[in-house]
């Protein structure tokens, strides 16, 4: 029986987000519950693959957490060491398959896969080592000498999280089974996109990943991704990578990258913002303008877009609508949805449903980007540990406008959110959401759409971004870049 182990750490930080990542963020599984636990994720598809192969996994831990800030240290340091004590453990196994962000970083040190998977190659000189990866990986050399081969989502949103854990562990499979020998090409395009400008479901995304399943039908080829990296991290290097791995040929890995490189560069003009996108004040009034007919109207608070890292509590476009007179007499009330406040939500259940009391909210974490905003609230609802994770909320009324407000840093996208303190989301008239592009969750009950080009640390605008390490020229802060692999032989 073949011996795989298994295991992971996910997450997508943002380096102009000042919130550290810390325990009550991070949420993991170890040994055997990492086996028995299977969820939609890429760990979920690899462990489901090898298992049904009759491999024996081996599990050491998968640790995850929505974006945010940096990790402390200390955290990631006792985290990758008790994983490679775990790998230790096993002994001699026939190969490693793991599931990684690309993207994670460690307050002080920088990257941390190339640093984590040079630890475990260190104990595994010789024994195969493949990794699926998020479409937004930043790919560094220290992960590419480590690793005999990449594989990335190609759906953004990232629907398809199990397929690329299946299609990783084919990989190993592949390697175990019938002797493939993978060596990887990597091409790195000096651009940066947002994903509200690649989602894959339109042009130029949609015939690109198109592109990269024709590759991947080739005889030799084992797998063909595009990295997108993440543009909300102020990082060397920092770009959109093509990664070809195939089964023994250098040269059809070598060609076959720099012509998908090639494809997305000549594309480069064609990355836009796909759904209405405004000013803040534009986009409020465009909703206001649509609510008659086209209800719920959804406005995305982009710039402060938790599941892109961001602190999930900047304040200034709240103040813009509180501002507004029709926005704070809407019937049912506008809904805000949330701000990451854990005082705020202890005082609100601590009050009680009925409460009033003057307090503030938001402005605690970013507070570069906004200030808290203070008033008289009173807490219509509250629900505690409404997801099974220890996740607490409150729905708030200020000043006409409901507010939900979270005692953990959260992804703002599940209108089960609003339920559950007692919202029919379908009802209201205009709903904002601390997001990007629409999730499928909470697209399927908008009616008209727009993301508004607001304040913190996912800023959409990115040449306004302070970049200090970023390599440059890179496209489009500088429109001038060339693209150096067209000229080689």
């Amino acid at each position: 029986m073949k011996r795989v182990i298994v295991g992971g750490l996910h997450h997508e930080s943002n380096t102009f987000n000042p919130i550290l990542t810390g325990w009550d963020d991070i949420r993991i599984r170890r040994g055997q519950d990492l086996l028995d636990t299977i969820e939609k994720d890429s760990i979920g598809g690899i462990v489901t693959t090898l298992q049904g192969a009759g491999y024996e996994v081996l599990p050491t831990l998968i640790a995850r957490a929505v974006p945010n800030g940096e990790w402390k240290r200390e955290i990631y340091d006792q985290l990758k060491e008790e994983m490679l004590q775990g790998i230790r453990d096993r002994g001699n196994v026939d190969a490693i398959c793991l599931s990684l962000h690309g993207s994670m970083r460690v307050q002080g040190m920088g990257e941390a896969e190339g640093d984590l998977l040079q630890a475990v190659r260190a104990l595994y000189p010789d024994t195969p080592i493949i990794t699926s990866l998020d479409m937004h990986a930043t790919i560094t050399d220290a992960m590419v000498a480590s690793a005999d081969g990449f594989v990335g989502y190609k759906c953004a949103p990232h629907t398809d999280t199990f397929e690329i854990g299946i299609h990783a562990a084919s990989m190993v499979i592949d390697i175990l089974e019938h002797g493939a020998h993978p060596v990887m090409e990597v091409v790195r395009i000096p651009m940066i996109v947002a994903g509200e400008q690649s989602e894959t479901s339109v042009e130029p995304m949609k015939s690109l990943i198109q592109g990269l399943r024709e590759v991947e039908k080739e005889k030799d080829v084992m797998a063909a991704s595009y990295l997108l990296g993440f543009p909300w991290a102020d990082t060397a290097p920092n770009s959109i990578t093509v990664i070809v791995v195939t089964d023994h040929d250098q040269s059809l890995a070598k060609k076959r990258a720099k012509d998908l490189a090639s494809r997305l560069w000549d594309r480069r003009e064609e990355f836009c913002f796909y759904n209405e996108t405004l000013s803040p004040r534009k986009a409020l009034d465009a909703c206001l303008k649509n609510i008659p007919l086209r209800a719920p109207a959804v406005i995305s608070d982009s710039g402060d877009n938790p599941t892109a890292g961001s602190s999930g509590d900047v304040t200034n476009f709240l103040k813009l609508i509180l501002s507004d007179r029709e926005a704070t007499s809407l019937d049912p009330p506008l809904l805000y949805q949330c701000f990451y406040d854990p005082l705020l939500v202890s005082k609100a259940i601590a009050e009680g449903v009925g409460a009033s009391f003057n307090a503030t909210i938001g402005g605690r974490f970013d507070t570069g980007a906004s200030t808290p905003v203070e008033g008289f609230m009173t807490v219509k609802q509250v629900r505690k540990n409404w997801d099974g994770k220890g996740v607490d909320l409150a729905l708030l009324h200020l000043q006409g406008v409901d507010l939900i407000a979270v005692s953990h840093h959260v992804g703002a996208y599940d209108p089960e959110m609003m339920r559950s303190v007692g919202i029919i989301p379908e009802e209201l008239k205009i709903i904002v959401v601390k997001l990007g592009y629409l999730e499928p969750e909470i697209k399927a009950i908008s009616r008209y759409s727009v993301m508004a080009l607001t304040d913190g640390a996912s800023n959409e605008d990115l040449p306004t971004l302070q970049y200090t390490l970023l390599p440059r020229p890179v496209y489009p802060l500088d429109t001038d870049t060339a693209a150096s692999w067209e000229n080689e032989e």
